[in-house]
Parts: C-alpha cells; structure tokens; sequence
C-alpha cells in the first residue's frame, strides 16, 4: 500500500498537499539567553554520560549521536520521528508506532531516547522495526546535524519533551511537530510559566498537542500551545504481554509467594527507602512477609544494597537469580524492564516517588495487573489519574512512610479487601482504555491534510 507520503511536500495547489509554513532563522533574545546557558555545560556532558556509564553502560555508546554525529547509513524515505525519552514514554509510544506502521508501511519509523534505559526498551520492544538513535542534546549545531541526516516528515514528542531549539529547528525546515499523550502537572506549568519569552513561542511552532487530561490541556494552552484536545492516557491501552506474566509467575515461585506474603515499593527515589526501612523497623511486618524494593535508577541499586547491609537486614539481589532464602526479609529488584512482572507478582504494590516530592510516578501498571495500590501524598506529576484510582477504589493514599506500613500489615491480613480492591483496579483500567484510538482519530486526518496520504487506517479513523 502506498503510503502516499514524500519527505519534500508540494505547496498548496500542487498534487493537493500543503506545505507547513517554515518559520525564519531569527532567534528570539531569549531563546539565545537559553542558548548561551546550554552552551555553558557543553564541556561538561561527555563527563556525565562517562560518570552515568559506569553502572549502565549504554550511556558510553555512541555518545556522537547526542552531538549530531550520527552513521552515515542510509535510512529509506519517508520517515517519522517519534521521540520517546525513557521507558515509560517508549511502552507508551508503542500504540502510536504501530499506528503509523499499519497506515504507512513503506515508511520508516525512529525511535530516539535520551535514557540508556529508554534505548534499550526499544530495542527489546520493537526491534529491527524501527531504526534507534538518541535525541541530540538541545544545541543548534546538534539539532541541524540531526535534522539533515534523517530529514523526517513529520515528528511526535511524548508526553513533556520540550526542547527550544530543537522545536525552532524543526519548524525552520517546516517539520510538523506534535506534542502527544501530552502531560504538564501544576508545578511544572508554574515553571515554564516564569519564562514566557521562551515558553510561548516553542509552545506555538507545534503542529498540535494531544494532552492526557482535560487538566493537562488546560495548562499547556494558557502557556501558549495551539488548542489542545484530550485523547488520554496511552499507558492504558498497552497490554500486558505474555512473557511478563510468565515472569511474575515465575518470580512468585522463586519468592516463595506461595507461603510468604509479598508486597513491592517500587520505583523508589533517594532518600523513600530510608524512610521504609525505618518505619518497618519501627513497626515490623509479620515474619513472613517478604518485602521486594525496587529502585527507580540502576545507579541507585548498589546504594540501596549497602544500606540494606548497613542495618543487618538479610536479602537477596534479584540479579542473583537464586531462590529466596526463609531468612531474607528483602529481595533488592536491581534490574531493567521487569517492573510489570514484579508488580504482577506482589499482593500489594506501592508506587514510589510520592512520599517525598518527588510527584511519583504512574499507578497504570499495578492497576493493569490488578495489583492493589498505595501511594503516598506527593503525586503532581499524575494528579488526575491518582484521584481517579482513589475514587474508584483501586489505590489508598498514605500520608507517610509509618501509615503505609500500617497500610501494608492490613492489607496483607485481609484478603477479602485486596479482592476488592483488585477488582476495581482491573475495572478503573479497563474503563480508561481507548486513547490510542482517540490520537489516531485526531492525528491521521492532520497526516493526511499535511502529505495527501490515501491510506485505509486513516479512512477508517475518520469513519470511526
């Protein structure tokens, strides 16, 4: 099938397509104030990527890429860019990759991440499907190296990646860019708003902007961005592969979640695991339950190993492969991309980031496991959706470290109200899929308009 796209598109009036309007070089004094300060830590990153590199070493590979310096391979035309900063946006990229691969199968699709994490996510998820590169860092010389060598005709930023040159570089060259499964919390708006000089004309060179929430549309357009509509969460829609589920399987049996009670904080952050271990010392679980901690950072797993040491508490790594022993109180979850199985696995699941502020990160995968969740006051960065799940009867919220390893002892005891609460997570899930469809309804007909594409899942988009 023809997916009736060119990486050059004609003006108006010529074979019915429309050009984007290419913005002028000029920068704005405080897009070049923003500049210079980006310039300031040039000497610095390569540094940072060596420093980060020592425990997770796809920091260190090809670190020109993040300078523009990219293979000089070819890439078949036409391409998408989707750009997918760690691994969360990537799972979330997913329904919006395989959206575009289904409607345009003769283009090519990349991937770009700045995390080692995220790459590696998008390797293990889509493969040779897709090319993979990281996003160069924000300066013009790096941005106009990338855009030369992939020349994409089209880009889509997830959820809050928002870069002043590299939007101005785009729409210099007349690249549409869309801002999707799009999220901006509170703080973070009161953030960009300090500086509207920046802010506001990055936020108006976007194509359009697919927000999660109404709340989230509300933000992003009082800072300038071009109407946002709500299509919602994407995480909803991805489901739960199978070998996920065959790894809790299998965790449970080398946990020994048979007989011992599990529950999991995850993706924790500097300074929530003191706070845990000190509140269980304080009021220890029953001797049986096991309790799995899984840092939110690979760079954090050896601090939280030697801290477990320091207080005597007997564990076990996950990377250890071993079967844990009657005595270990504590398995130490250091490793990437398990996080749905660990939650899978436990009875109950703490979402970490949210008893310090932090803002803590998303409760959609415990609730897609049907995993009962607590999660602590701090939740910006998630604010509608943790109130839904709270008033659905999917997640509990605990004011500090000590209520919830009260929670934790309760909820252990009672099996009845971990049924119920299982159930209505399962059913909070269920009842917010949908997003994928709704970005796709949105965004195709715009595709179509911008490139003159005749493809069938556009058709059905609009029907739908």
């Amino acid at each position: 099938m023809n997916s009736g796209l060119s990486p050059d598109p004609s003006p108006p009036g010529r074979g019915g397509t429309r050009e984007p309007r290419r913005d002028s070089p000029r920068m704005e004094p405080a897009r070049a104030l923003y500049t210079a300060l980006v310039f300031a830590a040039l000497p610095f990153l390569p540094l940072k990527l060596w420093w980060r590199g020592r425990r997770e070493p796809g920091y260190r590979r090809a670190i020109g890429e993040r300078f523009g310096r990219h293979a000089a391979s070819v890439v078949p035309a036409p391409l998408f860019w989707v750009h997918a900063v760690s691994v969360g946006e990537t799972r979330a990229a997913l329904p919006l990759v395989q959206r575009l691969k289904r409607a345009h199968p003769d283009a090519t699709i990349l991937l770009t991440h700045m995390t080692a994490a995220g790459r590696e996510a998008g390797r293990t998820l889509l493969g040779d499907a897709v090319e993979q590169a990281w996003l160069p860092y924000d300066f013009p010389f790096a941005v106009r190296a990338f855009f030369a060598r992939f020349r994409p005709v089209a880009g889509f930023l997830l959820e809050t990646e928002l870069w002043p040159n590299l939007i101005a570089g785009a729409s210099q060259l007349a690249i549409p860019m869309f801002l999707v499964n799009a999220r901006l919390s509170e703080r973070s708006a009161r953030g960009y708003a300090r500086f509207p000089a920046l802010t506001r004309p990055m936020l108006a060179r976007l194509r359009g902007v697919a927000a999660q929430s109404e709340d989230d549309a509300a933000r992003l357009a009082e800072l300038g961005g071009p109407a946002p509509v709500v299509t919602g969460n994407l995480k909803f829609d991805l489901a739960v592969p199978d070998q996920a589920r065959a790894l809790a399987a299998e965790f449970r049996l080398r946990f020994g979640a048979a007989t011992r009670p599990l529950w999991i904080a995850a993706s924790t952050r500097d300074g929530e695991e003191a706070l845990i271990l000190d509140a269980m010392a304080r009021s220890p679980l029953p001797a049986k339950v096991l309790t799995l901690i899984v840092p939110r950072h690979p760079q954090r797993f050896d601090v939280v190993a030697d801290m477990l040491r320091r207080r005597g508490i007997p564990f076990i790594r996950r990377s250890s492969d071993a079967a844990v022993p009657a005595e270990a109180a504590v398995v130490l979850g250091d490793s990437m991309g398990e996080m749905l199985a660990y939650y899978a696995a436990a009875d109950v699941a703490f979402v970490g980031g949210s008893l310090l502020p932090y803002g803590a990160h998303t409760l959609i995968e415990p609730l897609s496991v049907g995993t009962p969740v607590l999660i602590g006051p701090h939740t910006f960065n998630f604010a509608e959706a943790t109130e839904n799940a709270l008033s659905a009867g999917a997640a509990i919220r605990v004011e500090d470290a000590d209520s919830l390893i009260a929670r934790v002892t309760n909820l252990l005891d009672d099996t009845e109200s971990r049924a119920a609460m299982a159930s209505a997570a399962r059913a909070f899930h269920a009842a917010h899929r949908g997003a994928s469809d709704r970005l796709w309804a949105w965004l195709a007909p715009q595709l179509s308009a911008l490139f003159g594409s005749d493809d069938k899942e556009a058709s059905r988009s609009n029907r739908g």
